[in-house]
This record gives structure tokens, sequence and C-alpha cells, in this order.
């Protein structure tokens, strides 16, 4: 994983939970993680990774996911074993 990436999950599971954080970036860390990751309808976002399908909001027009967005994209990579 690059170091790009590692900051990414770094900031993924600081705490208190980022407002700040890119979406782009975060689809990047899925995709180096092994994710398949394609378009829905409406902004979303289906990511396939651990055997599983996830389905996001990818944020617009500001690029920055919610904090919501980052406990629950948090909680699932930690359930996996993935962490900083």
């Amino acid at each position: 994983m690059k170091q790009k990436h590692r900051k990414t999950l770094e900031f993924i599971f600081k705490r208190p939970v980022s407002g700040n954080l890119k979406w782009h970036d975060i689809e990047a860390l899925f995709l180096a993680l092994g994710a398949e990751v394609s378009e829905r309808k409406v902004s979303r976002v289906a990511v396939i990774l651990f055997g599983e399908i996830k389905v996001f909001h990818r944020p617009h027009p500001s690029p920055d996911t919610d904090k919501g967005a980052v406990v629950s994209i948090r909680r699932w990579l930690e359930h996996h074993g993935v962490t900083p």
C-alpha cells in the first residue's frame, strides 16, 4: 500500500472523526485494497471488497465525505482487520 493510502487509512481512524476527508482518497484506498468500484444511480457507488457489496453516496457538490460515512467505512474496514 502506498504512503498516500496509509495516510487516508490513518485519517479514517482518526478521532474525533474528520469532516474534510476527500471521497476520491477513500475510493483510491478501496482500489488499493483490491476492491471493485462501480457507479450506481444518483451519486451512489458500489464497492465490492471482502466478498461484500457496500453502497456509498458520493458527496456533491463538495468532495468532502460526511462524518457518518467515515464512521461506517471505519467500522467496515476494522471488522475485516484493516487498521492503520
